[in-house]
């Protein structure tokens, strides 16, 4: 099998590491790759909205003016509870130093992006990493939809939930493979 195409081995695909042969018995690497590509993008994500935040850290800007015309532009009444802590927590905003914000936002980026390259090249440590990571949220998530039960808290649970359930599934799958070929 060692220097056979994927395509010989078919339904099963072979791949090596370091001396060491992994036969998976379903290709998970079009799941792997979506779930790496998600993962790249938060940290992006992460680090766009750490940079325009300290852009406007350092230029002043009002951030309790801008949550103001933004809850006015969704018409959210300044008086509601909800649109208070908005109000509150964009009015500390400020106080933050922009290099902590870019430390934290390069730290989760570069957590992210080590989990999608692993998860891109299948290596078992960056799938074990998604599941613990993808967990990690869950009681937040849970908690956010309990507190606001509400169309995007139930999105965002739903897909962490599935992708959860997805790479254990792969790592599943992977296991049982290698028990099968006796390793």
């Amino acid at each position: 099998m060692h220097g056979m195409p994927a395509s010989v081995v078919h339904p099963m695909s072979a791949t090596t590491t370091q001396d060491r042969l992994i036969v998976r018995h379903h290709s998970h690497a079009a799941g792997l790759r979506t779930v790496a590509f998600l993962e790249a993008l938060k940290g992006v994500a992460a680090l766009l909205l750490a940079y325009l935040i300290s852009h406007a850290i350092r230029h002043d800007y009002d951030f309790e003016y801008a949550a103001e015309r933004l809850l006015g532009m969704f018409h959210i009444s300044l008086s509601h509870h909800w649109a208070q802590h908005v109000l509150n927590f964009a009015d500390k905003i400020s106080d933050w130093h922009p290099g902590t914000i870019l430390g934290l936002a390069a730290a989760y980026a570069g957590l992210r992006f080590a989990e999608s390259y692993g998860l891109w090249r299948q290596r078992a440590w960056a799938e074990w990493l998604a599941i613990i990571s993808g967990c990690i949220y869950l009681p937040v998530e849970v908690e956010r939809l309990v507190r606001h039960p509400n169309a995007f808290h139930w999105t965002i649970l739903v897909i962490n939930i599935g992708v959860v359930l997805y790479i254990a599934w792969v790592r599943w799958d992977e296991i049982k493979a290698a028990r099968a070929l006796g390793r």
